[in-house]
C-alpha cells in the first residue's frame, strides 16, 4: 500500500535548497569596505548638492530649460521608435521581471535565498527613498512647467529624481552586486552603467525629465546599491527564518498525520418489535436486536448450511422433476451389460 505524500512545487523547491545549506564557498558577499565608504559619502554629497543647486534656482536650472527648449526629439526624429523601446529598460515592471528571473535561477543553482531577498530589499528601498523624494520636492516635469526658469519645486509633481534612471542603476547593477567573480562583477558593473546612462538620456531626450532630475536619479540608485552590504546581515536572518518557518510547518503537518486516528466504523443495529403487554391495543415499540446475532436466511434460500455439490444425496427418478424414462437408472447403481443385437 502507497503511503508516501505527493510532493508539491514549493517542497521541491525546499529540497532543492537543502541539498546545500551553507552558502558555496566560491561566492564572495560584499563587505562595507572603506573604499566603499569612501564612494557613498561623495555620492551623498553629489545628491544632495544637485538638490541644493535647483532649489536655489541656480545655473543648472538654467540648463535643464536650455535642454528642454533645444527639443532633442525634433533635432534626431530618426532615433526615436528606439528610444521608445530602450527606456523600458528603465520601468520598474519589466526590469524587476527580467532580473527577478535570472536570479530565480541563481538561486536554483546555489541553493540559497539570497539572490532574491537582494532584490526584494534593494526595490523596497528603492520605492520608498525615492518615492520620498519624488512627493517631499513635487517638482513639475518639462511638459508640464509654468514659468520659464522656474525650478518647478512644490507644485504637485512627482519628476524629481528620475524614477527610471534610479531603477536602472539598482536593478542592473544588482547583477554586479551578486556576481560570483571579480571579473564578472567587473563586466557587470561596465554593462549597467552604460545601461543606465543610456536610460537617463533617453528620458532627457523624449522631453519627460529635466536633466538634473536624471542626475540625481543616478545618484538614487548607485546610494542604495553602495548601501548593500549593511543589509546583508537581515537578508541573512530572514533567510534563517524562512528555512525555520518552513521547518516548522513540516512538522506540524507530520505530527498532525500521525497523530490522526480512523473514526470506528458503526455497526448497524437491526430493531424489532417489542411484545405489547396484554390488555393494550397501542403499536409494538421497536427493540434493538444484539448485533452478534446472526441473521436469518432469506425465505427463498433453503434452509441450513449450504454443502457442496459432491455432498449432497443423489435425487432418484421419483423425486426428479424430469419425467421418468425406462431406460434410465438411478445415480450411483452399476450399468447392465449391453443387451444383445437381434436379428443377426
Amino acid at each position: 500500500m502507497r503511503t508516501e505524500r505527493n510532493l508539491t512545487r514549493l517542497d521541491r523547491v525546499f529540497a532543492r535548497l537543502d541539498r546545500e545549506p551553507e552558502r558555496p564557498a566560491h561566492i564572495d558577499v560584499p563587505k562595507m569596505s572603506r573604499h566603499r565608504v569612501v564612494l557613498f559619502t561623495a555620492t551623498l554629497a553629489f545628491y544632495l548638492a544637485i538638490v541644493w543647486a535647483v532649489v536655489i534656482t541656480s545655473w543648472l536650472v538654467r540648463l535643464d530649460w536650455q535642454v528642454m527648449f533645444f527639443r532633442p526629439y525634433q533635432q534626431w526624429a530618426g532615433i526615436h521608435w528606439f528610444v521608445d523601446y530602450y527606456v523600458v529598460l528603465g520601468q520598474r515592471g519589466p526590469t524587476a521581471v527580467m532580473v527577478a528571473s535570472w536570479l530565480g535561477w541563481r538561486s536554483w543553482r546555489q541553493h540559497t535565498l539570497r539572490p532574491l531577498l537582494t532584490l526584494g530589499v534593494s526595490l523596497l528601498l528603492l520605492n520608498i527613498t525615492v518615492g520620498a523624494a519624488k512627493l517631499g520636492m513635487g517638482r513639475l516635469g518639462p511638459h508640464y512647467a509654468t514659468v520659464i526658469g522656474s525650478n518647478e519645486m512644490g507644485l504637485g509633481g512627482d519628476i524629481f529624481p528620475s524614477g527610471h534612471t534610479a531603477n536602472a542603476v539598482l536593478t542592473w547593477g544588482i547583477l554586479a552586486y551578486l556576481a560570483s567573480t571579480p571579473r564578472a562583477r567587473r563586466w557587470l558593473s561596465a554593462a549597467s552603467a552604460i545601461t543606465s546612462l543610456g536610460v537617463g538620456m533617453s528620458t532627457v531626450y523624449l522631453g519627460t525629465h529635466w536633466l538634473s532630475d536624471v542626475l540625481l536619479g543616478w545618484a538614487a540608485g548607485l546610494l542604495i546599491l553602495l548601501a548593500l552590504p549593511w543589509c546583508e546581515p537581515f537578508i541573512d536572518r530572514t533567510e534563517t527564518q524562512i528555512f525555520d518557518l518552513r521547518d516548522r510547518l513540516r512538522d506540524r503537518r507530520r505530527s498532525r498525520r500521525g497523530s490522526t486516528v480512523p473514526a470506528p466504523v458503526p455497526v448497524p443495529v437491526a430493531l424489532k418489535p417489542r411484545p405489547a403487554p396484554a390488555g393494550d391495543s397501542p403499536a409494538p415499540e421497536l427493540e434493538p436486536v444484539p448485533s452478534g446475532r446472526q441473521p436469518r436466511a432469506p425465505i427463498h434460500l433453503a434452509p441450513g448450511p449450504h454443502t457442496a455439490r459432491s455432498e449432497r444425496t443423489p435425487v432418484t427418478p421419483a423425486g426428479s422433476r424430469r419425467p421418468p424414462h425406462s431406460d434410465r437408472l438411478p445415480r450411483g447403481t452399476a450399468t447392465p451389460a449391453a443387451r444383445p443385437l437381434t436379428g443377426g
